[in-house]
């Protein structure tokens, strides 16, 4: 695929970052923004997407890039640098302290270090006064714990969790998954409790279904649930155990005419100071391990005063027995499973 350049590209005193809106661009704009203007006298003016590269590749194709830097998903990140949609990052600026550091290592060369996140489970602890559900096995339980469930309405994460749930080791889930016998037993757990089954779409969703009562268990993003906690806004609370460990990083597009500041706000980012300081806002877990280790020595670190190392998927203990989302995979896989699970929730009256 051939795309144009800008051919009277110009640098701005400006820098445009694309993120997802709301608290975690709340979060972004404390922990990377601020130090970053004062530091390079940059303004950096924050806009939101809803992923995906349309838009990028519509800019590209005509020539007028308007965005420099995009907060991309897992998959996001490996298309947009294979189109060459993304800038190809120098060799030096991220050296081989920074990648020896991170979590999880950087797909490729367009991309720098943001964060992790993680879908996990979680309940309202007023709803279980006399037991509380702890495990992935207690959220396809409706017998032990009754009541009426929601999942993301689309099949990733949910296929991997069922299989955990099921006793599947993490390291045998996409090898499972991979076969005609792994998808029937992922969506015969999974119809275990279609008997009263909601399906979120948006972040905010899980935590408004606990909250109102509609449903007594949900699957979730971990920041979304951990921040109304340690707000003090719920008594929400998240399970990790047989969590599904994501992962989100920065790029650059190409043909930004200020890809100096791009690449100068790529690096500021990975440092772990702004790093952990994201985590003041919202829980999810730094890229680096070094951050991790500023937030355990500044604790209580969120900004209302509590702990947050509780809440953050990236915590050593907790990656040693977290799945990794496999982008791979779903690039695959993924249509078929779509169609799948499209059928499967027809099925359902959904």
């Amino acid at each position: 695929m051939a795309f144009l350049l800008p051919s009277m590209a110009c640098a701005s005193d400006t820098l445009s970052v694309v993120t997802w809106g709301g608290t975690y661009q709340e979060s972004q704009e404390n922990a990377y923004g601020a130090g970053f203007t004062e530091a390079n006298d940059i303004e950096i003016k924050w806009l939101e997407y809803r992923g995906g590269l349309s838009e990028i590749r519509r800019q590209i194709e005509s020539g007028s890039v308007r965005w420099d830097v995009v907060d991309v998903l897992a998959h996001d990140a490996r298309v947009g640098c294979k189109e060459g949609l993304f800038l190809k990052l120098p060799d030096n600026l991220f050296p081989p302290s920074v990648e020896a550091d991170l979590v999880i290592p950087r797909p490729n060369d367009c991309v720098g270090p943001n964060i992790t996140w993680s879908w996990v489970t979680a309940y309202d602890a007023r709803t279980f006064p006399n037991g509380q559900p702890a495990s992935i096995a207690d959220f396809f339980d409706p017998e032990s714990f009754p009541g009426p469930r929601a999942i993301a309405a689309f099949p990733q994460a949910n296929l991997e969790m069922a299989l955990l749930a099921d006793g599947v080791p993490t390291d045998e889930v996409y090898s499972l998954l991979s076969t005609e016998a792994g998808v029937d037993r992922a969506f015969d757990v999974l119809s275990r409790i279609a008997g009263n089954l909601r399906f979120w779409t948006s972040g905010e969703e899980p935590v408004a279904l606990l909250q109102s009562g509609e449903v007594v268990l949900s699957t979730a993003y971990n920041g979304r649930v951990a921040a109304a906690y340690l707000s003090g806004a719920t008594e929400i609370k998240s399970i990790y155990e047989g969590q599904i460990l994501d992962e989100e990083w920065f790029a650059i597009v190409s043909g930004t005419p200020n890809e100096a500041a791009a690449l100068d706000f790529l690096a500021y980012v990975a440092e772990p100071v702004q790093q952990a300081a994201q985590a003041r806002w919202i829980p999810y877990g730094p890229m680096r391990r070094s951050a991790l280790k500023i937030i355990e020595a500044g604790e209580p670190w969120f900004h209302s005063g509590q702990p947050v190392l509780p809440h953050l998927p990236s915590r050593e203990d907790r990656i040693e027995n977290a799945l990794v989302l496999d982008s791979e995979f779903w690039a695959d896989h993924g249509e078929a499973l779509t169609n799948r699970f499209a059928d499967w929730r027809r099925g359902l009256g959904q």
